[in-house]
C-alpha cells in the first residue's frame, strides 16, 4: 500500500537497496592477493595460520579488531532514515 506520493512497494526497495550497499561494502572489504607475513599497522607478525586461512591478509588480529570496531560504529548512522520518519 502507497500514500501519498511514494509507489508501491517504495518500502521494501529503500530495504533491498540497504542490503545490497552493504554486501557490496563487504565484499569491497574482502581481502584479495597474497597475504601479508607482517601487519602494515604495527608491524607485528603475522600468523601462517591467519595466512593460510585468509587469502591476503594485510593485518593481524589485534589491528583488524581494532579495525572493525570503529567501522562498525560508524555504520550506526542510517543514512536513509527509518521508515518511521519519512511517514511523518
Amino acid at each position: 500500500m502507497a500514500g501519498g506520493w511514494s509507489k508501491d512497494g517504495a518500502v521494501q526497495d529503500q530495504i533491498d537497496d540497504s542490503v545490497n550497499e552493504a554486501v557490496e561494502r563487504a565484499r569491497g572489504r574482502l581481502p584479495k592477493g597474497e597475504s601479508a607475513k607482517f601487519c602494515d599497522e604495527c608491524g607485528a607478525a603475522i600468523p601462517e595460520a591467519r595466512r593460510e586461512a585468509l587469502a591476503g591478509v594485510r593485518f593481524c588480529v589485534a589491528c583488524q579488531s581494532e579495525m572493525d570496531d570503529t567501522e562498525q560504529k560508524n555504520e550506526l548512522f542510517n543514512r536513509r532514515g527509518s521508515k518511521d520518519s519519512q511517514l511523518r
